[in-house]
């Protein structure tokens, strides 16, 4: 049978289903003997996990945008050990243990998907995602309002797209995406008021900053709004220009050139160059 991204296939996963239980048994075995016999696993806290299981997160989206799968899988056995690594201490310090996470989890998401396991109708994504928002603030009991639920410490662009989901959950939306996208045009308009002001006189520094962050906000809306995922759209962007700025270094020291003596005109011949081969993949460390 073949798989597809679509329609995963439930006899694929049901079949080796004791093939994958025993592994994650194996995983929570080799855990704890490194815990009792390994000196670096036996001083780890949850507070000097954390860095390391940002990092590992982050790799993650990295694979997963490169669509390097191999890769994919070794990040994923990583996060997976950090997860039951954070269930075990806690279950030193008597807290919960892994089979404690899973069950709140599997609980969780049968309430959160009574389309599913009840009789509430849902035929669309967003219906979906909109009684989501709702189970959630009645599960808090809506003590910290609908934007209560955005961790502070997200990334800014991220957490920009998270409010204006839960707002969205809320019923706090635009109709159209011609309507947010005259807001695109007007926050940009205000923005380059406050900047053009600036040349004549001195900037308010922090009066400009306000108007980019607005304009940064409404990006983010009209990018929900086509399907865009913002994050991973400037990512790319990233990638594209790590690429041909290391083409263009190689190429002008292929050459006998160094960059800092060519002149802007210089360095966009070998740019154009470098638009115009296939994309590559930026070099890492």
């Amino acid at each position: 049978m073949e798989k597809t991204d679509s329609a995963p296939s439930v006899l694929l996963t049901s079949a080796r289903r004791p093939e994958q239980l025993a592994a994650f048994g194996r995983l929570l075995d080799v855990l704890d003997r490194l815990r009792t016999e390994c000196p670096w696993d036996k001083k780890q806290t949850l507070q000097t996990l954390r860095h390391l299981t940002i990092e590992e997160t982050y790799e993650i989206s990295d694979a997963i945008l490169r669509d390097d799968l191999p890769d994919l899988k070794k990040e994923l056995g990583d996060v997976m050990l950090h997860l039951i690594f954070y269930a075990r201490i806690a279950a030193e310090r008597g807290a919960f243990d892994i089979a404690d996470v899973l069950n709140a989890q599997c609980e969780k998401l049968i309430y959160r998907h009574p389309h599913i396991y009840g009789d509430v109708q849902a035929d669309d994504e967003e219906t979906v995602k909109r009684n989501w928002e709702q189970l959630k603030l009645k599960e808090k009991g809506n003590t910290t309002g609908v934007l209560g639920g955005v961790p502070t410490s997200l990334p800014a662009l991220v957490k920009a797209m998270r409010i204006q989901e839960k707002a969205r959950g809320a019923g706090f939306d635009w109709e159209q995406p011609e309507q947010v996208w005259e807001k695109v045009k007007e926050e940009l308009g205000e923005f380059g008021d406050e900047y053009s002001h600036g040349q004549a006189e001195k900037m308010n520094a922090e009066k400009a900053a306000d108007e980019f962050g607005d304009l940064l906000f409404s990006l983010v809306n009209f990018a929900r709004f086509a399907g865009i995922n913002p994050e991973e759209a400037l990512e790319r962007t990233n990638r594209k220009f790590i690429s041909r700025f290391q083409f263009l270094e190689s190429a002008a020291t292929a050459n006998g050139e160094r960059l800092a003596d060519l002149t802007l005109a210089q360095m966009d011949v070998y740019w154009e160059q470098a638009k115009r081969r296939a994309p590559q993949p930026p070099a890492t460390n």
